[in-house]
């Protein structure tokens, strides 16, 4: 099974870019979108041969996610059912006979960190949600986490020491998920890789330069990691900020 994950940064920009004959061309199982930038009814968004699942932010032309996929679910969950969370269209979460599929949307704490704290609180409750899964089937989740974990995942470390996605508190809430029991798949393949990242600033011609960051990630329960196949950052494909990210499953 082939998934694909993808911060679209504005989904109906996208669709003007190629993104059906992108998706088309990928011919993956299951396609999970984060930061669609749209409300129900705003855009046709249907492709042929998949089923799409949307979570729409209650506030207009922000965050939201999606997924397409190929295999009917057993059951599909919006947000993790904690209200003060879930008003942001961050999660959806699919249930199929062997493992759980999530898609995710993680906060930015902005520029100048002023959602940090709220961001640190929203990660406690997701690593919650995730672990609550995990005790019923593994979980696969991707999406956009809006963290560098390392400073092998970024190309500035240390200019970049206390910004949004690389402060400790951040970094430290991504291990402390890797601690809960899951593996971050990119790393399992390439542990020492450098210089391949996900996303780059529309400014200084960051994407010419490759000055990027790598904060779109497949996260799975380490159960899984038998199962993996392979897993890739599709730097190749543009038309966003960020690039999707793929995983391959037994």
């Amino acid at each position: 099974m082939k998934f694909i994950s993808w911060n679209v940064n504005g989904l109906r920009a996208v669709f003007g870019k190629g993104f059906p004959d992108i998706i088309k061309e990928l011919d993956a199982d299951f396609v999970c979108l984060q930061e669609t930038k749209m409300q129900a009814g705003q855009l046709d968004a249907e492709l042929p041969t998949y089923t799409s699942y949307w979570n729409f932010a209650e506030k207009k032309g922000y965050s939201g996610t999606a997924i397409y996929t190929r295999h009917e679910p057993l059951s599909v969950a919006y947000g993790i059912d904690i209200p003060e969370h879930d008003t942001e269209g961050r999660v959806i979460t699919l249930e199929y006979p062997d493992f759980y599929l999530v898609t995710v949307y993680v906060p930015n704490s902005q520029d100048d960190l002023r959602r940090l704290g709220y961001r640190v609180t929203w990660e406690d409750a997701f690593r919650a949600y995730l672990k609550g899964l995990d005790k019923k089937k593994p979980v696969i989740v991707c999406g956009d986490l809006n963290v560098a974990h390392k400073e092998i995942d970024l190309k500035n470390p240390k200019s970049n020491r206390k910004n949004a996605g690389f402060t400790d508190e951040e970094r430290g809430k991504f291990q402390e998920l890797l601690d809960a029991g899951f593996v971050d798949t990119f790393r399992h393949f390439y542990p020492d890789q450098r210089d391949i990242y996900s996303w780059w600033s529309y400014r200084f011609k960051a994407r010419e330069r490759n000055s990027g960051w790598r904060i779109d990630y497949f996260v799975t329960s380490e159960r899984l990691v038998p199962r993996l196949t392979s897993a890739k950052i599709l730097t190749e494909i543009y038309g966003s900020d960020h690039c999707p990210v793929e995983l391959v499953i037994d």
